[in-house]
């Protein structure tokens, strides 16, 4: 049934795990990191996995730990290189609602720091702008809301996004 869970992506930076937080508290959800949920089951960092096993062994693993996920009454704070899990994302949109946290580039590129540390997907020799522009049409093709963030404090996007949220699920019934 949709609407049991809240689905957050998103490029790395534009706050899906810090929102989801304050938006579970809000509707009185649990709240999942999907990217500790992946570190826990492989027991090693992101970075670790992306740096033995390659990018796309990475996104394989990736993309069978997110399709296995199945809580309820949760949001969800996928990593960034989610949406490139087919499966996966097939996965959330039957368990919920899937919302896109949309950044502009400039922002995006502000609030990351080293790319390599944080365990970002990304291919050698690829730019963060090429990253970006690779993913914003799946991030807009999986979202059942699309929420421009732009100069939002965290506390206005979870409001915000409680609203759409509670919205979508009236006009549901």
């Amino acid at each position: 049934m949709k609407g049991k869970n809240v689905i957050l992506i998103g490029m790395p930076g534009c706050g899906k795990s810090t929102v989801g937080v304050v938006l579970a508290k809000t509707l009185g959800y649990r709240f999942m990191d999907a990217d500790l949920v992946i570190q826990e089951k492989e027991d090693r960092l992101l970075s670790e996995i992306i740096r033995d096993e390659g990018l796309e062994r990475f996104l394989e693993i990736e993309n069978r730990i997110n399709a296995e996920l199945s809580p309820n009454k949760t949001v969800i704070a996928t990593g960034g290189s989610a949406v490139y899990g087919e499966q996966a994302m097939r996965h959330y949109q039957e368990i919920g609602i899937v919302v896109y946290i949309s950044l502009p580039y400039e922002e995006v590129s502000m609030r990351l720091g080293d790319l390599t540390k944080r365990g970002v997907a990304i291919h050698k020799g690829q730019t963060l702008l090429d990253l970006y522009n690779e993913r914003q049409p799946l991030y807009e093709k999986w979202a059942d809301i699309i929420l421009p963030a732009a100069n939002m404090t965290i506390s206005d996007t979870a409001l915000t996004l409680r609203e759409k949220i509670t919205k979508l699920l009236a006009d549901k019934e």
